[in-house]
């Protein structure tokens, strides 16, 4: 394994908490990750940033606050302009780090966080590269993909959480994955085995989320601002995605002016593990190579 540090970085008056794969040689570009829906950097990232830091990159993964271990009350407040500002917050970082070339700064996000690297990578008119993986791109999408039934108990708590909320109270929690059915974010039948299965044991993981969350999903849409992204990306879409439909997220990927678009006959869940994981990891290397090469042009001269 690569030597990493545990580093942090401020946020908004905040500490979010990561590790730093240092740069290998002068003018190294940096890979930033970060995960999805209530999920931890533990939570499979570590094998991505491998990946990357065995080829020459250097990496930064990081939690969100009120995530992980990072700090911020209430914990597990999900609250879409704040990751974002982490997100600013991380690749602002990431500029300042030995070795690391501040104008090849890849930003690389998964699922939920895959909506917000195509957003802070609009914004952001420096950043090098975007890889989206299996993204997040439309939240009236997947409201319309989630179960009825589950989706009426997760507002119910959302509106109870708001309420209390106002009222000065502590969140009232929604699982963040749970059976059909149930009272979750995410209740397809594949979502809580493949979702859980990522989490390893004793990470400061749990599977819940302030459920205030839910009354804001369906109007956070991404994937609008793909037209907007300057920089080559990669749109890593899955074809049986359960939670983030893959049709309404290449409709807006096709937008982007320099987009890549490919496809994998895999679900949300499956591409953090074995084979799948193997497959978009390759891709990602390659794209990479393509357009954000570990040696630089005037390296290569």
């Amino acid at each position: 394994m690569s030597d990493r540090e545990d580093i942090t970085f401020e946020s908004g008056g905040e500490r979010c908490a990561a590790w730093l794969y240092p740069a290998k040689s002068p003018s190294s570009p940096i890979v930033v990750l970060g995960h999805g829906l209530g999920a931890i950097r533990e939570m499979r990232l570590d094998a991505f940033a491998q990946r990357f830091a065995d080829a020459g990159y250097a990496c930064l993964v990081f939690d969100y606050r009120n995530f992980g271990s990072s700090g911020g009350e209430p914990r597990q407040l999900l609250d879409i302009k704040r990751q974002l500002d982490d997100w600013a917050a991380a690749i602002g970082y990431a500029r300042t780090v030995d070795g690391v070339d501040p104008e090849r700064v890849v930003l690389w996000g998964t699922s939920f966080g895959g909506g917000h690297v195509i957003v802070a990578g609009a914004r952001d008119r420096r950043v090098a590269a975007i890889i989206s993986q299996c993204p997040f791109t439309d939240g009236q999408a997947s409201v319309r993909a989630a179960n009825p039934l589950g989706l009426a108990k997760a507002t119910g708590l959302a509106l109870r959480d708001a309420a209390g909320a106002l009222l000065g109270r502590g969140p009232t929690m929604v699982a963040t994955v749970g059976p059909p059915g149930s009272a979750a974010l995410m209740a397809t039948p594949d979502a809580e085995p493949g979702y859980l299965a990522i989490a390893p044991d004793g990470a400061p993981f749990r599977n819940e989320v302030a459920a205030r969350f839910a009354l804001h999903v369906g109007f956070h849409r991404p994937g609008r601002q793909a037209v907007n992204l300057g920089c080559p990306a990669l749109f890593q879409l899955c074809e049986s995605d359960s939670v983030a439909p893959a049709k309404a997220a290449e409709k807006d990927a096709r937008k982007a002016p320099k987009g890549e678009v490919v496809t994998y006959p895999y679900g949300h869940f499956d591409i953090y593990v074995g084979a799948p994981f193997e497959h978009v990891v390759a891709d990602q290397l390659a794209f990479l190579g393509r357009h954000v090469p570990v040696a630089d042009r005037q390296e290569l001269a």
